[in-house]
């Protein structure tokens, strides 16, 4: 099963270069089945670019989760605190394995979906 998130384009594109290998969420989604993750790289792109395959969901309190995914986290310390202000615990979805698309794909034509 698949699910598709909404990335800045500039953490969009680091997961696909490899320099990103952890994607940051507040909430998670609750379907233990998903193992794909469709990529919509958002504002000013607006477009499909890709997916992953997830490895794993790791959830641990901000400082932890900080400590295990700096090194590949794509973003710096400061935004990675910002984003958790308001939160004790944070999710991180651990990247297995990208396939960018070679044209990007439109949300509604190719994938019948609405944008976020």
């Amino acid at each position: 099963m698949k699910v598709v998130l909404s990335i800045k384009p500039e953490f969009a594109y680091k997961i696909f270069d490899g320099t990103k290998k952890f994607e940051f969420r507040k909430a998670i989604f609750k379907n233990e089945s998903i193992k794909t993750v469709i990529v919509y790289a958002s504002s000013p792109i607006q477009q499909v670019i890709g997916e992953f395959e997830i490895e794993k969901i790791i959830n641990y309190d901000i400082d932890t989760l900080w400590a295990l995914t700096q090194a590949y986290s794509g973003i710096s310390e400061a935004f990675f605190y910002q984003y958790f202000a308001d939160r004790e615990d944070g999710y991180a979805i651990q990247i297995k394995k990208t396939r960018k698309y070679k044209y990007p794909k439109c949300l509604r034509a190719d994938f019948n979906l609405f944008p976020p």
